[in-house]
């Protein structure tokens, strides 16, 4: 399934426009890391170690805002539901080179912990329609549902002031057994890193 392209009497008058806007994408708005801050203030208790990796203390976390809606198959999904478990919450688009460089690593973690507390939910974000969304799930063989944010509206209030940069994608946000956040990347994740934000998870009492 392929994405709609430009007419071909506008391609050459767009070519340099759309390379600058390509770079300012992959620069900007897929795969921006931003120090571990998102920009958008807010006390979020978060530490960054050098891996990219921020991280809250036990007894500093805070519960996310409703992070709920349909999913990409259109049907209901409440993150809240999912206490209990550790939740690895991953906001990608199909459109994002650096999210489709580390959907090997989601796919391959998701299944090692299948049945083992751990729930994998997506944010699909600046997503015109679900075809591509979908297409993207098929040919990495994502095995878990993906809430459909087109606008990016559970990004901006789904979680506390301060915890997601809009402009940061891929994104990763870890919650505990408790349902509150524990763990954050703004950037692209391999296995030993994804690994490393829910482990020490599952081991807290």
């Amino acid at each position: 399934m392929s994405l709609s392209r430009a007419p071909r009497r506008t391609r050459r008058t767009l070519t340099a426009v759309g390379l600058l806007s390509a770079a300012a994408l992959v620069l900007s708005a897929c795969g921006g890391e931003n120090n571990g801050k998102s920009g958008g203030g807010g006390n979020t208790n978060f530490v960054t170690n050098t891996g990219g990796i921020s991280t809250v203390a036990k007894g500093e976390r805070t519960a996310p805002n409703e992070i709920a809606g349909e999913t990409l198959e259109g049907k209901r999904l409440d993150v809240a539901d999912l206490k209990g478990n550790v939740v690895v919450l991953n906001v990608w688009g199909s459109w994002c080179a650096p999210c489709r460089a580390e959907a090997k690593h989601f796919a391959k973690v998701s299944k090692d912990f299948e049945g083992k507390g751990v729930e994998f939910v997506g944010l699909n974000t600046r997503d015109p329609n679900q075809q591509p969304a979908l297409a993207f799930e098929e040919d990495y063989g994502i095995p878990y549902p993906s809430l459909y944010d087109p606008q990016g509206k559970l990004i901006l209030f789904g979680f506390p002031k301060g915890t997601l940069n809009p402009q940061a994608i891929p994104s990763t946000v870890v919650l505990d057994k408790e349902g509150k956040i524990a763990a954050r990347s703004l950037m692209a994740l391999d296995e030993k890193k994804l690994r490393s934000m829910i482990e020490p998870l599952l081991k807290e009492k």
